[in-house]
């Protein structure tokens, strides 16, 4: 074999070797796909190892994440990781996970694993490359992603596509290892259409390799679709799964480690003579040489994030707050202000810009006429805003945001999953937060969202309940490097209280109400924050002694110290209650008695659906006076 087909068979003794020591991963796609990802690491993809996060490097995203094995094992030949990271491939606290994580390895661009949304966030990258390459004049590069079948399946790539055709994203080139083959079955049980004619009808260029072998073919194409000026390009290439093994061609090769055996059989048909572990020193050279071609070009200093963070503070500060007024609205005015501060501000809603108060006005959107647009117009597609600005953030160079109705925030759940899991700072606008959405009916009113949202790890949510607490809610989001914030906000007017606070918005609760020797607690957040303020006024009439606490976050509460804590909650555990008309199920951690919404809502006037579902000053103070006498009867 000549060293081009040598070094393509090194790549797959090592994905041999890492699935079969790890006794786990996937080796089907990686062993076919190994032709096509030595044709584009090769010969075509640029990024300097002295410096992986070089801003003018090529990016590429694996979204078939259980491929893995062969993006470590090209890593290896790229010197960024070691023999011993792939022998440790899987194994807790290496390098080489079962699905790439950005962060954690050298050269991973993007964390994949979820099918589809590789492709997403590849469009997102590509929105901001564009961005900078038309508008800013910073870097020239191109976004590559390799997909398989499962990940077109998926819905969100549908989504994606659209956008990515529609945005003419010509730098992003996707590359689709079709080899017939889903984890459970033939892909021709779950799936029929024409996939080329999906990317054309959704204004792609499409090139088709026949043999997925040839990977001077791929090469070839991967050329071709450099030159396109106006779309994004797929190129669909052939393969067989499990490429030279014994289970070639069988959706059996996709999931399960060949083992010695059948690895034996596989390096025997493929030529492979070297022990395991090995990259034959002229495969290296193979690959030195040509990747000596392929650093790339420098760009200056970006230099925006700092700026963007002080402009952004100022704007928010200078805007003026009204005594009563939504906090979608409030938020609409922040953020107005906000991202005009910085062209390095974009984002917007999955089509209810008015109604999540995200479109910038006097804006042209951008689209291929206007590439100085900061709004983005995201069309129905919840879940592929979510990646698309995750792959914005991956990027580098631009900050986003991405609003919609809380209830479909379950559309995106896992995006948002993957924000917090990638360290992203990503914004997340949600309104219409709760019963008091009225007439739109249960399916627009949200209850069992915002507990899901509680329930991410490193995600952090905010439920303001007016203008200053608004205020200190974006704070958190502008300053946050590493971790997303999700603003929960109101459809209907709520009053500007006094004792709320912008500063203390960031301890994620403190005491808007005291009281000398007080009997009981009342926590509550958002819209809920000024109607813990009238029952505690009714219940006082009735003898008690009350503090009212406002919670705008109860995963900033956590990182406060424990005595700042218990200035918040002085008082036992079963004299505190909790207002928040949506699920009360994640308040149990904080108060006794928390009072919340276990059903789904109804259609009707506002007021009439608070009355029907007791959320009167009246009807609270009246639940509480029972609680009450529980406790009593219980001491």
């Amino acid at each position: 074999m000549d060293i081009e087909q040598k070094t393509i068979a090194c790549l797959r003794a090592l994905v041999i070797d890492m699935t079969n020591k790890a006794n786990s991963g996937h080796p089907g796609m990686a062993l076919d796909a190994a032709p096509a990802l030595y044709a584009l690491y090769h010969d075509h993809y640029r990024m300097n190892i002295q410096n992986p996060n070089d801003f003018n490097r090529d990016r590429f995203v694996l979204s078939s994440g259980h491929v893995s094995a062969l993006l470590y094992a090209l890593l290896a030949m790229c010197h960024l990781l070691k023999m011993e990271d792939l022998e440790a491939f899987r194994q807790l606290g290496s390098m080489t996970p079962g699905h790439p994580e950005y962060g954690l390895t050298p050269g991973v661009d993007a964390t994949a694993g979820p099918l589809g949304q590789g492709i997403a966030q590849a469009v997102g990258m590509a929105v901001a490359e564009k961005k900078h390459r038309l508008y800013f004049h910073q870097g020239n590069h191109y976004i590559y992603c390799l997909c398989g079948d499962g990940c077109l399946e998926e819905g969100i790539s549908q989504e994606a596509i659209s956008f990515a055709g529609l945005q003419e994203l010509s730098h992003l080139i996707l590359l689709y290892d079709e080899n017939e083959s889903t984890l459970d079955a033939p892909t021709s049980h779950s799936m029929k259409e024409d996939v080329a004619k999906r990317f054309q009808a959704a204004n792609w260029n499409v090139i088709k390799v026949e043999n997925g072998e040839d990977h001077k073919a791929i090469s070839e194409a991967i050329s071709k679709a450099k030159e396109s000026e106006s779309k994004p390009t797929l190129i669909l290439f052939h393969t067989k799964i499990g490429y030279g093994s014994p289970l070639e061609g069988s959706n059996k090769a996709h999931g399960t480690p060949l083992g010695e055996e059948n690895g034996a059989k596989t390096k025997e048909n493929l030529g492979i003579s070297w022990s395991s572990f090995t990259i034959p020193s002229d495969c290296q050279e193979d690959f030195d040489k040509a990747r000596a071609k392929l650093i790339p070009l420098p760009v200056s200093s970006l230099g925006n994030e700092e700026m963007l963070k002080k402009n952004s503070l100022n704007a928010l500060e200078n805007v003026a707050l009204k005594e009563s007024e939504s906090t979608r609205s409030i938020s609409g005015r922040i953020l107005e202000a906000m991202v005009k501060s910085s062209p390095y501000w974009m984002g917007g809603s999955a089509d209810v810009a008015s109604s999540v108060m995200t479109k910038i006005k006097d804006d042209p959107s951008f689209f291929p006429t206007s590439v100085n647009g900061q709004n983005i117009e995201y069309g129905i597609r919840e879940f592929a805003m979510a990646a698309i600005n995750n792959g914005i953030l991956l990027h580098g160079g631009i900050r986003c945001y991405g609003g919609c109705f809380l209830v479909f925030s379950d559309y995106m759940k896992n995006a948002i999953r993957m924000s917090a899991l990638e360290k992203l700072p990503a914004i997340y606008l949600f309104s219409h937060d709760s019963l008091a959405v009225g007439e739109d009916g249960p399916t627009h009113q949200p209850i069992e969202q915002l507990v899901a949202l509680r329930s991410i790890p490193n995600l952090v949510t905010i439920r303001p309940a007016d203008g200053k607490e608004m205020k200190g809610a974006y704070k958190e989001a502008i300053l946050s490097e590493d971790h997303p914030v999700a603003l929960i906000l109101s459809r209907q007017n709520l009053p500007l209280l006094d004792k709320t606070s912008e500063e203390k918005t960031l301890k994620g609760a403190y005491l808007i109400k005291e009281s000398e020797n007080p009997t009981m607690e009342i926590l509550a957040s958002g819209s809920e924050v000024s109607l813990a303020l009238d029952v505690a006024s009714m219940l006082e009439e009735k003898g008690e002694r009350v503090l009212v606490a406002s919670f705008p976050s109860m995963e900033l509460f956590r990182k406060q110290e424990t005595s700042y804590q218990k200035k918040v909650l002085p008082l036992p555990y079963h004299k505190r209650f909790a207002l928040e008309m949506l699920s009360p199920f994640m308040w149990h951690e904080w108060a006794k008695y928390p009072i919340g919404v276990n059903r789904f809502g109804a259609s009707g006037k506002m007021k009439d659906v608070e009355e029907a579902f007791g959320w009167t000053k009246e009807k609270i103070t009246a639940k509480i006076v029972s609680y009450l006498k529980k406790e009593e009867e219980i001491e």
